[in-house]
């Protein structure tokens, strides 16, 4: 059984995840974490839980999603992967954090891309990519079939979407994307989101402004 814990980090409200399960394994996914107390907390969290790191997986690479990856990948010396169509915004990541007014260091080139359809494993856990542009050119999702849990980052959120106004963002193929391939999925699956609360498929579905 995995167990997801969030993080709400940074100036910007973003959601880390680590996501572990019964072997102690354990892996990060958008590691946001900016400042020191944050670093701490995730020591503590892994040395309380006896976990064992393995990898970093990114859903998109917006900066406030990628603040903590250096720590995390030289805290715990694991890859950093992420999808190749994002790989502009991690060379960027320093002007990125700029632009909004953040003091940004630089951050290292991914060491492995993640590809539609394939898996994350660690432990006994399977995570699904499904590779959703439209908010980021490479954003992906991923998704438990047996738990029927999906962390989306900045796609969909509870009574909204991710915003298309950056570089390689685009409304219509987010719009498409959601509505083709997150809703095949069961509505009962939980979303653990990129900024806000959870929320299920199903709601989104029926209650979403943007997508009924």
């Amino acid at each position: 059984m995995i167990k997801i814990e969030k993080f709400v980090v940074n100036p910007l409200g973003e959601n880390s995840f680590i996501v572990s399960d019964e072997t102690g394994d354990c892996i990060f996914i958008d590691p946001g974490f900016y400042y020191e107390e944050e670093h701490q907390e995730v020591r503590d969290y892994i040395k309380n839980n006896n976990l064992k790191p393995v990898k970093i997986t990114n859903t998109h690479c917006h900066f406030d999603h990628i603040m903590g990856v250096e720590f995390v990948r030289n805290e715990f010396d694991i890859p950093f992967l992420a999808h190749r169509e994002d790989a502009f915004w991690v060379e960027k990541a320093v002007s990125q954090g700029e632009m909004f007014g953040f003091k940004m260091n630089p951050v290292n080139p991914i060491d492995s891309y993640l590809i539609e359809n394939e898996f994350i494993e660690f432990g006994n856990t399977k995570l699904k990519n499904i590779h959703v542009p439209g908010h980021a050119p490479g954003h992906v999702v991923f998704f438990n079939e047996e738990e029927k849990v999906l962390i989306a980052g900045d796609v969909l959120f509870y009574g909204s979407i991710g915003r298309t106004d950056l570089p390689g963002g685009h409304y219509e193929t987010l719009i498409s994307n959601i509505k083709n391939k997150l809703f095949a999925l069961p509505d009962e699956t939980l979303v653990y989101c990129g900024h806000g609360p959870e929320t299920k498929l199903g709601f989104e579905k029926e209650n979403n402004p943007f997508l009924t």
